[in-house]
């Protein structure tokens, strides 16, 4: 009986810790885009986090995020924010954003895409 408590107890603190079982991360990777190091260009990145992935196409211009392509987004109930978090992180240049209502898993999947895109996008 007590190894079986041990073992809730441990499945509770992974579970309160934002780590996913499913094959990813639940965290955002995001933060501000650091403009003066963008080489302009087009960038792929991925991101896959429980039932959710996305593939995102990113434009860089003038050392400005301009448009992010979603090139697939595979989503139970989150396809709503297809539309709002690419223009919420042009808007603020930055892939750390509100996530959308009701879409929450799926906003940071294409969050997180987004940032692995504008990662490849930095002068090395």
């Amino acid at each position: 009986m007590k190894n079986v408590f041990q073992i809730v107890i441990l499945l509770m603190c992974i579970t309160a810790s934002g780590v996913s079982c499913t094959g990813g991360d639940k965290l955002i990777l995001g933060r501000p885009v650091e403009r003066e190091k963008l080489v302009d260009g087009v960038y792929e990145g991925s991101y896959k986090a429980g039932p959710n992935k996305a593939l995102v196409k990113v434009t860089i211009k003038d050392k400005r995020l301009v448009e992010i392509d979603i090139v697939k987004h595979r989503a139970w109930r989150g396809k709503k924010a297809e539309s709002i978090i690419p223009m919420r992180i042009i808007e603020y240049q930055s892939t750390k954003v509100d996530v959308v209502t009701g879409a929450t898993n799926s906003s940071r999947v294409i969050m997180n895409a987004v940032q692995k895109a504008i990662e490849k996008a930095y002068e090395r």
